[in-house]
């Protein structure tokens, strides 16, 4: 092949590939017009995105800084010891290991540090508010230890410590964890220790919903009570797409051991940068003030939905969360999901404690203020963005009115640029 042949590896991406380049943009439209409200979503900085694109995508970094089975690491070693030491401060742990590819990555990666195939292990439901590395059958953690699980009350949907310390003392799992993906009130990890205590396990908290809010001081942190914590790093965190380790010094060699060469091989050394910098930015006074607002935002929300007609799971938030039972206003899961995606809000289906409808279909919706804070939308824009629920779902047959919701939506988001510039014209 002669050297004209070659692509150019100095094409942008426009001239390079088209048609992706064109999907980007497509979606670059969709986050720029819209309101993404599914709590477990939020938009990183221009210096994460910058850095998570970076060269280092190119450097392969197998092992630790400073013990790497690869040479030329002089540079991501110093990478790497950022985004670490930024954690422990971020969080006053006293080890953390930032290779985690994603949160279920390092979900499995610790309990593989501290328990055995066929252990039991306990933790939150899935259709009462759990994730699926908690112990769900299809998942590894289903597959691979003997799961319990507690729940909610059904009469109030918080977590009961009397049942979790019986089913404890019940079944003596080797870890504990102590998380969610929809649960919006406050994990009591102090009780969840001594439940632990009690029955000599390992405790973990998985805070991959809360670790913003956790880092800016605004829920209670699980560090002083946890043997191990991991996390997402985006979400509240508004960092790249990846997880994070960390816990007492104890574990460190075990969970160092566990992420590589245990499961994992080369670290990610771009996103590993980019952890850096949204780790830099949650140091700051400013993400503090972010937090709060995200929390605000949150309980304004569940708010003014409680107003329109709408039922919230345990009556409120504490978090940058809640769970929508929709009952009330006789509409499904699937089917709000469905007329919102119409209008440009963004939100997903999601079960409520003791749901009459399959998981396919669903009673419930889960939303979030993360995405919308960091646009900078406060309480009053929660109260417009209540009312767009509420007529949406109300005119879901009436076409005419769902393009005017979707045109008010666009119209909103408008006056809160995002990634405008990145748009072609």
């Amino acid at each position: 092949m002669s050297a004209s042949a070659v692509p150019s590896k100095n094409a942008p991406l426009s001239e390079a590939d088209p048609e992706i380049y064109g999907l980007i943009q497509k979606e670059t439209t969709r986050q720029e017009y819209g309101l993404e409200m599914i709590p477990s979503e939020n938009f990183v900085s221009e210096a994460v995105l910058e850095a998570n694109g970076s060269v280092l995508t190119n450097k392969y970094a197998e092992g630790l800084p400073g013990k790497r089975y690869y040479g030329g690491c002089d540079v991501v070693d110093q990478i790497e010891e950022i985004a670490r030491e930024r954690a422990k401060q971020l969080f006053g742990c006293e080890f953390v290991n930032v290779q985690p590819h994603s949160g279920a990555q390092a979900n499995q990666e610790a309990y593989e540090s501290v328990i055995q195939m066929g252990d039991t292990i306990m933790g939150l439901r899935l259709d009462q508010g759990g994730h699926l590395t908690h112990g769900h059958p299809v998942n590894f953690s289903g597959r691979n230890y003997k799961v319990v699980a507690y729940g909610v009350r059904e009469s109030d949907q918080q977590i009961d410590p009397d049942e979790v310390m019986a089913m404890a003392k019940e079944h003596r799992p080797k870890l504990i964890i102590a998380g969610a993906s929809a649960y919006s009130r406050h994990f009591d990890f102090a009780m969840f220790r001594r439940v632990a205590d009690e029955v000599g396990a390992i405790l973990l908290a998985d805070i991959a919903h809360y670790a913003g809010l956790v880092a800016a001081g605004e829920y209670p942190s699980p560090v002083p009570h946890c043997h191990l914590v991991t996390t997402t790093t985006h979400k509240t965190l508004r960092g790249p797409r990846s997880g994070l380790i960390m816990g007492k010094q104890d574990y460190a060699k075990g969970v160092n051991r566990s992420v590589f060469p245990g499961l994992q091989g080369g670290p990610h050394m771009q996103t590993i940068a980019a952890k850096a910098v949204a780790f830099g930015e949650a140091l700051r006074p400013e993400f503090k003030t972010y937090a709060r607002q995200v929390i605000e935002n949150a309980r304004t929300l569940a708010q003014e939905l409680t107003r329109h007609g709408f039922k919230i799971v345990t009556g409120g938030t504490d978090s940058h969360m809640m769970l929508v039972d929709l009952r009330p206003v006789g509409v499904t899961g699937k089917e709000a999901q469905h007329t919102l995606d119409e209008v440009g809000l963004t939100l997903n289906k999601n079960t409520i404690p003791f749901d009459p409808q399959p998981p396919t279909v669903c009673s419930g919706v889960r939303l979030g203020t993360p995405a919308i804070t960091t646009r900078g939308m406060g309480k009053s824009e929660m109260v417009t963005i209540a009312g767009f629920i509420r007529d949406a779902i109300q005119n879901r047959a009436d076409p005419a009115k769902l393009r005017s919701i979707a045109d008010d939506i666009r119209s909103l988001s408008s006056k809160f640029p995002l990634y405008r510039h990145r748009l072609v014209s």
